[in-house]
């Protein structure tokens, strides 16, 4: 059981697991967990998580299908720029390896913000915590369990 599955598993919502053999050599995870679940990639999230400029970390969570607007990000986070994480900050920060990375469960509380697609769909999926683990719930119990907000930050 990963952090992720076990803040779930108490905040008493409904969700599934989906495990898939992880192949080390690919090279985008959440594709990746797309095709071998067999998902519409749109409804498959990553997790990003950004250095907002004098504000510490912000996590961004995007179709696997897109990218980040990081201008929309900062600008839905209070900012006025973000930037990518160093990678041993995100770890610190979430406790989760990349291309592992939960916006659920994670050592630290940071600022969230779900990408406004999500909310098209009546469950998505996420990173439950571990490369080859994917968590599905609602797009509204992701955001109350991160107290994150809705807002258009992917790339058109």
């Amino acid at each position: 059981m990963t952090p992720a599955i076990e803040q779930a598993s108490k905040a008493g919502i409904d969700f599934e697991i989906h495990a898939y053999e992880h192949d080390a050599h690919a090279e985008s995870y959440g594709e990746e967990a797309a095709a071998k679940l067999g998902l519409a990639p749109e409804q498959v999230f990553k997790t990003l998580v950004l250095q907002l400029d004098g504000q510490g970390l912000a996590v961004g969570i995007v179709p696997v299908t897109g990218k980040l607007n990081l201008k929309r990000l900062a600008k839905a986070a209070g900012a006025k720029k973000a930037a990518m994480a160093d990678a041993r900050d995100v770890e610190r920060a979430t406790g989760y390896v990349l291309g592992g990375v939960s916006p659920l469960g994670q050592k630290k509380r940071l600022r969230t913000v779900i990408d406004a697609s999500a909310e098209a769909f009546s469950t998505v999926y996420v990173s439950a915590g571990r490369r080859g683990l994917e968590i599905e719930l609602a797009p509204a119990d992701l955001a109350r369990l991160t107290g994150a907000t809705f807002a258009p930050i992917a790339q058109e």
